[in-house]
């Protein structure tokens, strides 16, 4: 199913989500690889683009042949949110995104992320301001609401439709959730019956048999995955299989992880050295070897590795034959 959003048209409606230490270049070519129709960056702070921080970069870099990706910004000032929309939008990028759910106390403390939630007057002047400033869709996702009393997401939707929003995101959980519990799939049910724009769900899609759920539940025009494709790149390619077939594919074989593993580490290593790629790779690799036979004791080992040449022999060594 093509995925429409302003005047850009996706291959399909599956999305990765903005992960901050996650969306990095090497992991979304690995999940565009996989079929994923856009990516998102890490979240990038407008400030940091204002102040010509040295690491947002690295944040804000595109490999050529990586298919569509957005670019989520995050801030609190409307006026800097919109000068800094401006000054990146000829980037390699397919939509400005905004991120008004991140539950990060450092961000909310802020007044930015999920706590704009709270004040939907300044989130309105945010989107305003952006939206008017640039040409490019600009789009916006955030959560249920800050807290159980106060779900406002429908009210949310509605106000980022009228400043001209093209497309809204919505996770299902409040801030005061986090990441736990359960998402509540039914708050995006009565977004996308409140509005006309497309409406992207997210929460709890961790199998393919999940993204057709949260569809048929909601009426959703895209899933965005998140948490879901942690060390799991294949979730595009197996929901893509299961939407077209419904034949659920068999998970990766041991084999198929440790390549994954070796191409990740290589692409790190290419973008970030390889004392950079190597620590990184530990969290990723945790990840990709959750739920293998020892894998308590894989995550404890793999904390040792160090060397690209290390991790090739760890991969053959522990992972390749399982």
């Amino acid at each position: 199913m093509k995925l429409r959003i302003g005047n850009m048209t996706f291959d399909n409606n599956l999305i990765l989500a903005p992960m901050a230490g996650v969306t990095d270049l090497p992991f979304r070519f690995l999940c565009r690889e996989q079929g994923c129709g856009m990516a998102v960056t890490e979240m990038v702070s407008a400030k940091a683009i204002l102040y010509k921080n040295k690491n947002t970069n690295e944040l804000l870099k595109v490999a050529e042949g990586e298919g569509p990706v957005g670019v989520q910004l995050f801030g609190s000032d409307p006026e800097i949110m919109a000068e800094m929309a401006a000054s990146i939008e000829s980037g390699p990028f397919a939509l400005i995104d905004v991120n008004m759910g991140c539950p990060v106390p450092k961000i909310v403390n802020n007044g930015e992320g999920s706590a704009l939630m709270k004040d939907i007057k300044l989130a309105e002047r945010i989107l305003s301001a952006m939206v008017k400033t640039v040409k490019k869709p600009v789009t916006v996702k955030f959560r249920k609401g800050f807290t159980e009393e106060d779900c406002n997401a429908v009210e949310f939707a509605k106000m980022a439709e009228s400043c001209g929003v093209a497309a809204v995101a919505v996770h299902g959980r409040t801030r005061e959730q986090y990441y736990s519990g359960t998402a509540d799939w039914d708050i995006i049910r009565r977004v996308k019956e409140a509005v006309r724009i497309p409406v992207i769900g997210n929460g709890d899609v961790f199998q393919p048999e999940d993204a057709k759920a949260m569809m048929d539940r909601t009426g959703c025009d895209g899933v965005m995955i998140a948490r879901g494709a942690k060390g799991n790149p294949w979730i595009f390619s197996r929901t893509l299989h299961y939407l077209e077939t419904g034949e659920v594919l068999p998970a990766p074989t041991g084999r198929e992880i440790g390549e994954m593993i070796l191409l990740h580490g290589s692409m790190q290593m290419e973008h970030k050295g390889e004392v950079t790629a190597m620590r990184e790779m530990r969290k990723h690799m945790a990840w990709y070897t959750a739920g293998l036979p020892h894998s308590a004791k894989l995550r404890n080992d793999i904390n040792q590795v160090e060397t690209v040449d290390e991790l090739k022999q760890f991969v053959e060594d522990r992972i390749s034959g399982l």
